[in-house]
């Protein structure tokens, strides 16, 4: 038998991102923030979807341990780009590559969520096409100079200096920032989550 939420329950973002967090205030909700220990790695043969809702997965669970009574959100972002996960950029370089492979193509964004309370669990993901203006190489060297690049999947943020950058997309906006709000609070309502009282 599955234990029903409290009425006012401890609600746990497992992740570092002020982005996350951000998005996460939209749901007029408490919450605290316990960035999760778990490395950000792919396994062999896993495909983007499979990665992000594992490592969605593996966050709440690790956040759990730590708060075994509370709600705990789970989140993992990538971008994917010819059928290649694009993840943070380790240097410099490794950013103007992932600059130099979006430009003028579209590519898809996914982020992995997952919402835990002591044995209930939901994984899901969103997705949603984005669509780069071709760049020069005198664009990319300057958006590398802002550093916004560096702790982003993919090189950029489509809520910072990144947005100029942007054609179109197709799908969750804030997937992109790193957390479909609308699908995280659809999960949430599922497992029972008291929003209004």
């Amino acid at each position: 038998m599955l234990t029903k939420i409290p009425p006012k329950p401890d609600l746990v973002l497992a992740s570092a991102s002020p982005r996350r967090q951000e998005l996460l205030r939209l749901l007029q909700v408490e919450f605290e923030v316990l960035p999760s220990q778990i490395p950000e790695t792919s396994k062999a043969n896993e495909t983007a979807p499979e990665l992000v809702q594992r490592l969605a997965q593996a966050k709440a669970m690790w956040a759990q341990k730590i708060k075994p009574k509370s709600v705990i959100v789970g989140a993992d972002t990538v971008v994917v780009c010819d059928e290649q996960i694009l993840g943070k950029p380790q240097s410099r370089e490794a950013a103007r590559n992932m600059l130099n492979r979006l430009s003028g193509r579209h590519h898809d964004v996914l982020t992995g969520v997952c919402t835990l309370y002591e044995q209930q669990c939901q994984v899901d993901f969103s997705r949603t096409v984005v669509q780069f203006s071709p760049l020069s190489s005198q664009e990319i060297e300057a958006y590398l100079d802002t550093r916004e690049p560096f702790d982003k999947a993919g090189a950029y943020a489509i809520q910072g200096f990144g947005s100029r950058f942007i054609r179109r997309i197709d799908g969750c906006y804030f997937n992109v920032v790193g957390l479909p709000i609308s699908l995280l609070y659809q999960m949430l309502q599922k497992m029972g989550f008291p929003f209004y009282g």
